[in-house]
């Protein structure tokens, strides 16, 4: 069975990428998700007992599939099977593991399609749609989020409770001063209001990613 990899990064953290990559999850029933976390092995300056995937990190990447290891309340894999994935795979990795653990759980995933929540990994790794969360406010971007501008699709801004024309217009005006604004130009804005056009083009990602990898 081929398979559709879409990756869902943010510009930075909590700009709305798990809250979005759930709301795809209703939309795409049968779909799987992968949750990258990238931890550094006793040189991040906290207590290794303290940090929450310190003693989980070795050489190797970890990878923790299926609901009785991954369905944990109130954590973000748990969040997935909430919100109706098929399966959902953890993967634990240093940064020089992301490649490796990336591959290992996409060659478990048995659905025609996953969801992937983070960017770095597309430095390696071939996907078929990329979409980046962002606050209305745009702000700073993270090193892994701006390499991967040139090679996102859809821009979501998630911003509660904000009217999404001044939602439009506010990013409109932080791009317009922002250094990368040549690329963000080209990189089509969806609002909660334009969330059934994205889904529509994440299905045609995925029709047209599978007639590809058929003939």
């Amino acid at each position: 069975m081929s398979l559709t990899t879409i990756a869902i990064g943010g510009f930075s953290s909590d700009t709305g990428k798990t809250n979005l990559l759930c709301e795809l999850l209703r939309a795409l029933p049968g779909w799987e998700a992968i949750k990258v976390t990238r931890g550094h092995y006793r040189s991040c300056g906290k207590d290794p007992h303290a940090c929450c995937v310190s003693q989980l990190l070795s050489e190797e990447p970890l990878i923790c599939s299926g609901r009785a290891k991954t369905d944990v309340p109130g954590k973000d894999t748990g969040r997935y099977w909430e919100a109706g994935a098929a399966n959902v795979h953890w993967v634990v990795v240093t940064d020089k593991g992301v490649e490796p653990g990336v591959r290992q759980a996409l060659s478990r995933v048995e659905a025609g399609g996953v969801l992937v929540e983070g960017t770095s990994f597309t430095q390696f790794v071939k996907v078929d749609f990329l979409i980046l969360a962002a606050r209305a406010s745009g702000g700073k971007i993270k090193p892994s989020a701006r390499r991967a501008l040139a090679r996102a699709d859809a821009i979501y801004l998630f911003d509660e409770g904000t009217d999404c024309v001044h939602a439009r217009e506010q990013f409109a005006a932080w791009r317009e001063a922002s250094p990368e604004r040549e690329c963000l130009r080209a990189i089509p804005v969806y609002t909660r209001i334009d969330f059934p056009q994205l889904v529509a083009r994440v299905r045609a990602a995925h029709h047209d990613a599978a007639a590809g990898k058929i003939n």
